[in-house]
């Protein structure tokens, strides 16, 4: 019965070890979801990066490969009446994202914005670049 009891008491621990590493909001950290929009003369990325500020995303363009990384930081605080603080909780860490692009896009024309969490990025595409279907014979 006491190795049941030794066995029982590891399981408690395990799972908050575990919830140490969880981020304050619950969300899984690392992941950037992204929508891409394609029109005949543009990429138009979206890209949700919560707790991320401007200063902290980096894109990267070079040809048709986009490269968004971010430190993103995420605090959470919790008070009783009084005004004192009873959970502080801040997680520090990075996302990063990278896709490839069916064509070639023109950097020094692209642009992007970051509002509400949400990233927004214009990529015009290189004049010439298209991509073409070859015959498989």
């Amino acid at each position: 019965m006491s190795s049941l009891t030794r066995i029982d008491d590891m399981f408690p621990e395990m799972f908050r070890r575990f919830m140490l590493h969880t981020p304050p909001t619950g969300e899984p950290l690392g992941e950037i979801r992204i929508d891409v929009d394609e029109t005949d003369k543009a990429y138009t990325v979206r890209a949700e990066i919560p707790g991320a500020k401007k200063d902290d995303v980096r894109v990267e363009i070079d040809g048709n490969r986009v490269a968004i990384a971010a430190e993103v930081r995420r605090d959470r605080e919790e008070k009783d009446a009084k005004g004192r603080a009873l959970v502080r909780e801040t997680y520090r860490g990075r996302a990063s994202r990278s896709f490839t692009l069916a064509c070639d896009v023109d950097e020094t024309a692209s642009s992007a914005k970051l509002e509400d969490g949400v990233l927004t990025l214009v990529m015009p595409k290189r004049a010439g670049a298209r991509s073409r279907q070859v015959a498989v014979e």
